[in-house]
């Protein structure tokens, strides 16, 4: 202790300095607890140990006194201390929340989300959780959906066939009485297979087509050739605006795609309506729209049409309106081929349903 100084106003001093590098230390704790991202924490939470250091040592060479200079490194290391605490104990918080979220989503929880707050990485992080947990639940509420829809799709066929069997196993009706409409319902299971086999495909990925340049114009126009049967008797025009396009691409498949657009056009178009196909190239892509000028898209339709099993009119049966499998199945085809396809309400009514594919050579 310095000569000629009562011991007790030194140690008084001592403990005062003491605490004000303790509180000077507390506080800056605090404050890095606000900085935007878990690395800036990190870097100041080694930075502010330093800091102390040079502070107390500072305050050390001007001081003599042997109880100030303890009092004073002990309040910095007892800052740095308070610091590790505060910031380690902090992100461990939030990183337990997380893992608490991904342990109740791993166990069947599908609502489980983990918290957007905090440092940037850690938000990041939490709302990344968030987009995988919310993709997760719908593939869920997806699959249960199709496996309900199957199933009613695949029964009713199969209660047809059942009951027809029955009435001429009991003798209420001759064997060539059912032989057609059994044979309808063979063939509309067999269309429906093939779709979820198809649709299995496309979510295996598996769908591997040979692609070439080839010229869409006679492609549509072929299209167009093979539904004015059915569009006059729908009384309904068909036309092609069509524009010189070579598209790269599986020529089978566009065709499949169009037809499959062109019919559900027709459906859905009055009498003494059009449906017109526009074919041009944009930029890099080749562009095919197929509008109608029918009554047009609700919102719910637009989100939703390219959905499996789902269909616009709940009244529609597998029998006037197909299984709701077409739309879903044209846009794997449209993305296995490096295009995509979309649905929008035309501003003067009707619906537009496009589709695109790279430009060939």
């Amino acid at each position: 202790m310095g000569r000629g100084l009562p011991v007790r106003p030194v140690i008084g001093f001592a403990f005062a300095v003491a605490a004000v590098a303790l509180g000077v230390g507390l506080v800056a704790t605090l404050g890095l607890t606000l900085l935007p991202t878990a690395r800036l924490q990190l870097i100041a939470f080694v930075l502010l140990p330093i800091w102390l250091v040079f502070f107390s040592g500072w305050v050390m060479f001007h001081m003599g006194d042997d109880v100030k200079i303890l009092a004073v490194a002990s309040a910095a290391a007892s800052a740095a201390v308070a610091a590790a605490l505060v910031i380690g104990t902090s992100l461990a918080r939030r990183i337990e929340r997380l893992r608490t979220a991904s342990a109740r989503l791993a166990a069947g929880d599908l609502s489980a989300r983990a918290p957007e707050t905090g440092p940037r990485e850690l938000a990041e992080l939490g709302r990344a959780f968030n987009e995988m947990a919310s993709s997760i639940e719908g593939l869920f509420d997806a699959r249960r959906e199709l496996v309900a829809a199957a199933s009613h799709d695949l029964r009713t066929p199969i209660a047809s066939m059942t009951a027809m069997l029955e009435a001429i196993e009991d003798g209420l009706a001759e064997p060539e009485e059912y032989l057609g409409p059994l044979q309808d319902e063979v063939r509309r299971l067999r269309t429906l297979v093939d779709d979820l086999f198809e649709l299995a495909r496309i979510d295996a990925g598996s769908l591997a087509y040979e692609l070439r340049s080839t010229p869409l114009q006679p492609l549509v126009e072929s299209c167009l050739a093979g539904l004015q049967a059915e569009a006059r008797t729908r009384n309904v025009r068909l036309e092609g605006r069509l524009e010189p396009a070579a598209a790269l691409c599986a020529p089978e498949q566009v065709e499949r795609v169009l037809l499959n657009l062109l019919t559900n056009a027709l459906r859905h178009t009055p009498s003494d309506g059009t449906v017109a196909v526009m074919l041009a190239p944009v930029g890099e892509e080749v562009r095919v729209s197929v509008e109608d000028t029918g009554e047009g898209l609700t919102e719910e339709t637009a989100h939703r049409m390219f959905d499996r099993f789902w269909r616009g009119d709940d009244a529609r049966t597998a029998a006037d309106g197909g299984a709701g499998l077409g739309l879903a199945i044209a846009r794997g085809l449209v993305e296995a081929q490096g295009g995509r396809i979309w649905a929008e309400r035309r501003e003067t009514g009707g619906t537009r349903v496009s589709f695109t594919l790279p430009v060939g050579a």
